[in-house]
């Protein structure tokens, strides 16, 4: 795991401090019965929690208790979730991969004292369109050493994806990578050379290769390099299973245990790997689930009226 802060008395009372409650962190651990690792969750800035899209690459919003002590962990296929204190409250808040089917989903809730209890949620449909491209006839029927070489990568991309660090990410709330017109293909089912693929898993952003890309919010690289579908790629740890993705770099500047700051510019766009043309994509994960990267994301620009 990368990013993992230690707790020490040193950083929990700066973490304190910065949200405004008591600065002495011995008189207060004394009074207090939840142990530390509950109070640097309680203190740290409350992310905002986005709206509950309960369909296949969306999330679900699970209130799972007062946040007055420790954070319950919470489950999805066997995976950890990210838990937040919103509003007075603890929130788990769920990726759902493409592939979950319609109907009752479970989360799996561990309280402090023992208890476990499971809860059944509802995920409804959603119908994603279809989008066919043309590219390299060598980028759909793979030779034997291509597909021996994705293979790997994968299991690679999957580790990055699928990291969970105990810090929760200071926000939810991202600001656009990179400026650009977004298309609407998350959960395109796609087609290669009429051929089908998997459904596209991120958000296309249109830009010219050599165009800066920020950090959307802070983060630590957790991997970053050169693949055979995705190009140059970067993955970000947020905190708490919040991950996101960055590919078809033409350049990045930052190595696996790097720190960026939001608006810090880390790498740039380009046209490497599976592309028709120099843009961004753009990935967002929780609980390792690759989600629509506009949940996240403010509203674009409406565009200029022509003249």
């Amino acid at each position: 795991m990368v990013g993992r802060t230690p707790t020490t008395y040193q950083t929990v009372t700066q973490t304190i401090a910065r949200a405004g409650i008591a600065s002495n962190l011995r008189a207060m651990h004394a009074r207090l019965a939840f142990p530390l690792c509950a109070l640097i969750a309680s203190a740290s800035v409350q992310a905002a929690v986005p709206p509950q899209s309960a369909v296949p690459g969306g999330l679900l919003v699970v209130p799972v208790g007062p946040a007055g002590g420790a954070a319950p962990v919470v489950t999805y296929d066997g995976k950890r979730t990210l838990t937040l204190a919103d509003n007075g409250e603890w929130k788990a808040v769920v990726g759902l991969p493409l592939a979950t089917k319609p109907g009752p989903v479970q989360v799996t809730i561990q309280r402090p004292d023992g208890a476990k209890e499971t809860r059944t949620l509802a995920v409804v449909d959603k119908k994603y369109v279809e989008q066919r491209l043309k590219v390299k006839p060598s980028q759909v029927d793979l030779s034997p050493e291509d597909a021996a070489r994705v293979e790997t990568e994968q299991k690679r991309i999957r580790g990055a994806l699928e990291t969970y660090t105990e810090a929760p990410p200071a926000t939810l709330s991202l600001q656009a990578p990179v400026p650009g017109r977004r298309s609407s293909s998350f959960g395109l089912r796609r087609f290669f050379n009429d051929q089908p693929r998997s459904p596209h898993s991120g958000m296309d952003i249109a830009a010219p290769t050599g165009t800066p890309i920020v950090a959307p919010a802070d983060g630590v690289v957790v991997d970053a390099g050169e693949f055979f579908f995705n190009g140059g790629t970067v993955f970000l740890d947020h905190g708490g299973g919040f991950v996101t993705m960055y590919c078809h770099l033409s350049a990045w500047d930052v190595k696996p245990g790097d720190r960026v700051k939001t608006g810090q510019a880390f790498a740039k766009v380009g046209a490497t790997g599976r592309v028709t043309g120099p843009h961004l994509h753009f990935g967002v994960t929780l609980n390792g689930a690759l989600v629509d990267p506009a949940l996240f994301l403010p509203a674009p620009a409406p565009a200029a009226p022509k003249k």
